[in-house]
């Protein structure tokens, strides 16, 4: 069971007569202290949340959610303030499904240290962890992640292995998983005039993999918790995705649903450096956020970070300017948490984040 106690204090001033969500700033939020090139891996993440849990055992509890296919620990970090209201809408963010995608993992710690910097000073953020658990899973492929891959060590593509138009031909998938225990083929490339000529290994059958098991076990248990949205990290397409990326979507949004996801990728456009996804022909199967959506009914996003020109299959594969790309993801996160109600009635997410004075920053040139 997951369990998180409180014992700090809260600010008792004067209630306002808004939501508590559209809420003005006591005291302006504070940057995570981070330098360029801190970048964390598997060992330097599990680190930084035991760090977590040890400064802020009030609001953190970190546990695992499973095992990777070598036996690292895939790790969880809850965090809230579980004292002032036991019913609470819940979300979950993850990273590094991919793990070549470094900065998918970096943008959820550096949202972690945000919110746990800011509980408490800043009334948006207390707010936020009053009314939230935020679940976050910074390093969903930790055996990819140390060896600068994009597939797990199975060479099974993790982001094609959930249950929504499985392994088909016309998503770019295979069902090949590890040929005779021992051989990895993780991706087929076939020359053609296709802008996505890779088939990838997506693995024999759906949740063949073991990140993936924990990752969707974690889904059916907040599915009780009023679990509200979920962010898949990944980079290097710069934009935000929402369902269907799937070939053959299993069935139609309602209208709301349209209404409200092309509510918030307007917002994004209109509020941040990213964009939407317009990457024509592009259509998979067994996406992660496709099958969360199907399966819970929530919306659900991919955050692309970067540029493709940073990224590893069409760029030149850089990690750097890490601190610029870090602000760069905050509007979203704060968006999202701050109209989590919204977003877990399907209802249209108006209420604006406030932020930091310098982000979002202007974009690199």
């Amino acid at each position: 069971m997951i369990t998180t106690l409180f014992s700090g204090c809260l600010d008792q001033g004067k209630e306002s007569d808004e939501s508590p969500l559209i809420t003005h700033n006591d005291q302006s939020c504070i940057l995570p202290s981070w330098n360029d090139g801190d970048y964390h891996d598997y060992y330097g993440t599990t680190q930084k949340l035991q760090e977590f849990n040890e400064k802020y055992p009030d609001l953190v509890n970190v546990f695992t959610i499973g095992k990777s296919v070598l036996g690292r620990d895939i790790w969880c970090i809850r965090i809230t303030n579980d004292t002032n209201n036991p019913n609470k809408f819940s979300c979950l963010i993850d990273g590094c499904i991919h793990g070549y995608e470094w900065e998918a993992d970096e943008a959820c710690l550096y949202l972690a240290e945000y919110l746990l910097i800011n509980f408490g000073n800043n009334r948006t953020v207390t707010n936020i962890l009053n009314t939230t658990n935020v679940y976050i899973v910074p390093l969903l492929n930790p055996d990819g992640r140390e060896n600068d891959d994009r597939f797990n060590d199975n060479g099974v593509d993790l982001n094609r292995n959930f249950d929504v138009f499985f392994g088909k031909i016309r998503g770019h998938c295979l069902r090949i998983g590890k040929l005779f225990g021992r051989i990895k083929i993780p991706v087929i490339e076939i020359p053609r005039n296709d802008p996505y000529k890779w088939y990838w290994n997506c693995g024999r059958y759906a949740f063949s993999e073991p990140e993936t098991q924990a990752i969707s076990n974690l889904m059916e248990e907040l599915h009780d918790q009023a679990f509200s949205f979920y962010v898949n990290c990944h980079t290097a397409l710069h934009n935000v995705v929402v369902p269907w990326v799937t070939y053959k979507p299993p069935f139609e949004m309602t209208q709301q649903e349209k209404n409200v996801f092309g509510y918030v990728v307007d917002w994004v456009i209109g509020n941040t450096e990213y964009e939407a996804f317009s990457v024509e022909g592009f259509k998979t199967g067994g996406c992660a956020i496709d099958w969360c959506f199907k399966e819970f009914g929530i919306p659900s996003f991919n955050f692309e970070l970067y540029t493709e020109e940073y990224d590893p299959c069409l760029g030149s594969g850089k990690h750097v300017d890490l601190v610029h790309w870090m602000d760069t993801t905050l509007p979203f996160f704060m968006y999202l948490l701050v109209n989590i109600e919204n977003l877990h009635n399907w209802e249209i997410p108006n209420v604006e984040p406030l932020l930091p004075e310098g982000v979002p920053p202007p974009p690199l040139q």
